[in-house]
This record gives C-alpha cells, sequence and structure tokens, in this order.
C-alpha cells in the first residue's frame, strides 16, 4: 500500500498568534514557489500538518490555509468539567483540527502522564473521530540497558488496550527515542527502521495486517533537512514528526523537500 508522507511539525511552546500568522504567510509565500511540493500535496502525496500551542490555533483556523492541516499538542480525555488549564477533543474539533498528539516524552515525563492517562486520551481522540499521533518511545538509559523494544511494546499496546481494531486505523504512530528529542542526535536510519517496524509488528499481532499496512508510522527526534531522505527512504517509516526544524520556513521547506526526492 502506497502511503502519503507525513511531515508534522510540533511547535512545543512557541509562537504565539503574531508569530504562527507570520508564519503561515511567509510559508504560503512559499509554497507559492514550490509548485513540485503543491503537486505533491495536491496529489495527496505529501501530506503537512502542524502543531501549534492551543493560544495559536484560532489562527491557523482563520488563515484556513489549504495545503496544511494542523492539531493540538495535547488533550484531555474528558469533554468538559472542572479541570483547569486542560483542552478537550471537542474544543479541538470546533477548531478545525485534524489531529491531536498524545503520549509525547515531554508530557510523560515532565508532567507525570502515565499509560493509563495516553490510553484513555487515545480512546476518546477516536471515539470523536480525531486522528491521534501516538507517541512511543526509550530513554536513552532503556536503549543501553537492551529494553527499548519492550518499552514501545508497553507504551502501544498499552495504549491500544479496548480499542476496536477498524478505529486503529486512524491511528498515526511517532517513535521518538527520549534521547534523540532536541538534542541534536538522531538514531541512525537502521535503528529507526528498526523501531518502526516493530511497531508496525505490533499492529499486526494487535489489529492484522489489513490494519497494519495502513498505519503510518513516523520518526520524530531532531529531524532536519540534512537527516530526512535517510529516515523517509526507510520502508517502515511514513513520515516525520518534527520539531525546532519546523519552527523555521526554511528549513519545514528543506524537509519536504527532501521528501520530495524520495517519492
Amino acid at each position: 500500500m502506497e502511503q502519503r508522507i507525513l511531515l508534522a511539525g510540533n511547535w512545543k511552546m512557541h509562537k504565539g498568534p503574531k508569530e504562527a500568522l507570520s508564519f503561515l504567510g511567509d510559508l504560503d509565500k512559499a509554497l507559492e514557489l514550490e509548485k513540485t511540493i503543491t503537486e505533491a500535496i495536491v496529489s495527496k502525496k505529501i501530506e503537512l500538518a502542524l502543531f501549534p500551542p492551543f493560544i495559536s490555533i484560532p489562527t491557523f483556523c482563520d488563515f484556513n490555509h489549504k495545503m496544511i492541516k494542523w492539531g493540538g499538542q495535547n488533550a484531555h480525555w474528558e469533554e468538559k468539567g472542572a479541570f483547569t488549564g486542560e483542552v478537550s477533543i471537542p474544543m479541538l474539533l470546533e477548531l478545525g483540527c485534524s489531529y491531536v498528539i498524545l503520549g509525547h516524552s515531554e508530557r510523560r515525563h515532565i508532567f507525570g502522564e502515565t499509560d493509563e492517562m495516553v490510553s484513555k486520551k487515545l480512546t476518546a481522540a477516536l471515539d470523536h473521530g480525531l486522528s491521534p499521533v501516538l507517541c512511543v518511545g526509550e530513554t536513552l538509559d532503556e536503549r543501553n540497558g537492551g529494553k527499548a523494544l519492550s518499552v514501545i511494546r508497553r507504551q502501544l499496546l498499552s495504549a491500544l488496550e479496548g480499542v476496536d481494531s477498524t478505529k486503529a486505523a486512524q491511528i498515526v504512530v511517532a517513535y521518538e527515542p527520549v534521547w534523540a528529542i532536541g538534542t541534536g542526535r538522531t538514531a541512525s536510519d537502521a535503528d529507526a527502521q528498526e523501531a518502526c517496524n516493530f511497531v508496525r509488528g505490533l499492529f499486526v499481532e494487535r489489529c492484522g495486517q489489513n490494519i497494519a499496512s495502513g498505519i503510518r508510522v513516523l520518526y520524530g527526534g531532531s529531524v532536519s533537512p540534512k537527516n530526512a531522505a535517510g529516515l523517509l527512504r526507510q520502508p517502515d517509516i511514513d513520515g516525520a514528526l518534527i520539531g525546532g526544524a519546523s519552527l523555521s520556513v526554511e528549513s519545514y521547506i528543506g524537509i519536504i523537500k527532501e521528501a520530495l526526492s524520495v517519492l
């Protein structure tokens, strides 16, 4: 099955509404000059998605860029309630979001999100028809201790607990080795492929071959124009979850061009 490459930019806590508007305007101008990119988007060979801070999502909604989808960086599993500081999935849908990032390592390690919490969020997203980008990945100590694949297995299967196989087809998985996020280090192409292949194999076990073959598996962890092509050439890597390199129009366009080179 031919997969559409998904290039998802996680802005984290960067770019308020004014900066977001400026970025979208500059990106729009850049895409107008890059006809091969726009053709690839229109033909659905490449998909672009950006994940701004919550406060900047209305800017995306108002700008309504035809070449870009957008999503939330997190969400609560309840639709409403006394959860100060939280945002619900229906709220994200109201602002035109197509995706929501769930289980990012920074949510797990800094804010104490558990596998159980991630599972509840994943179920809620699927129940509302919002596609989750589920993040899994090991720390450096876990990798050095030979536990990388067991950590991925635990995180993924716990998130999928109770999920109907037909709904699982909406899931995007991002393999993000914690030791490579924001550090400038990246997994080798072979290591990234091994982990992403393992993720797909878990979907075969859990949901069957047909669902597994359609799941998009991304690599995240210091992705840049310099390493994107090698990663995207791997058979089980269907795109990238991009951090710092998505904050610059120039570097984001650079990664898109590298994706074009592997099509």
